[in-house]
């Protein structure tokens, strides 16, 4: 089951659908936004793959929590609207899930927006990922019943993902975490307006505080000020 937050998306869902369509394996799609003020909800409502389409209020953690109660699948896969899956993605993820042990994990990550910023970024990315720290815009998957036992996300308004990925990283000696090949493809256009220093110095401090105990609340009003 692909679950896809959205909020103001009008730009990027249609294609994220059309994407989804040409993707071999039989997909589940969920559209969960969260109060657009533009078309993305009727856009998502007249597409041709006929997604479901909920209404969820309260942040993106609402969002993702909603779409995850309506989803069907044994998998969950949190799917960005200006992110794309490679063409294999539902092969790694059912070899994943048929893989003792494997709780959940995320994609090998790409970004657009030039050879600078793929380079980059992307290596910044990797070298996190080996460390277990990766966020939302990698495409992040997990077993439904890995995903109950944490309890879903936490209702934070920042770093939701971060703090979700760090509990199933913790899941204990019987579980692992596989990120699998691609790369899907995620869109660099928020970053591309500051540009790369503070980019991966927004990655970096804004983790670094978060972890150090500064409350969401606040690092909500420094992300702003960096973006």
């Amino acid at each position: 089951s692909i679950v896809i937050p959205t909020l103001d998306e009008q730009g990027e869902l249609p294609d994220l659908l059309d994407a989804i369509v040409t993707l071999p394996g039989l997909w589940e799609a969920i559209v969960a936004d969260g109060g657009s003020g533009d078309e993305t909800v009727a856009l998502a409502r007249a597409h041709a793959t006929a997604p479901l389409v909920i209404e969820a209020v309260g942040g993106r953690a609402a969002q993702l929590n909603a779409g995850a109660r309506a989803a069907t699948g044994d998998v969950l896969l949190f799917l960005h609207a200006d992110s794309r899956l490679p063409p294999d993605a539902y092969a790694s993820l059912t070899d994943a899930w048929r893989t003792p042990g494997v709780a959940g994990g995320n994609f090998a990550l790409a970004f657009d927006g030039g050879q600078a910023f793929e380079r980059i970024l992307g290596a910044v990315y990797r070298f996190q990922r080996r460390r277990g720290f990766y966020y939302g815009d990698s495409s992040v998957w997990v077993r439904r019943t890995c995903f109950d036992a944490l309890g879903g996300y936490r209702a934070i308004p920042i770093m939701d993902d971060y703090d979700f990925v760090r509990r199933m990283e913790a899941l204990g000696p019987a579980h692992t975490t596989r990120c699998l090949p691609g790369p899907a493809l995620t869109s660099s256009r928020r970053w591309r307006a500051i540009g790369i220093p503070r980019t991966v110095l927004a990655w970096f401090v804004i983790r670094w505080l978060y972890v150090a105990g500064v409350p969401p609340h606040q690092l909500i009003r420094m992300y702003r000020v960096v973006r």
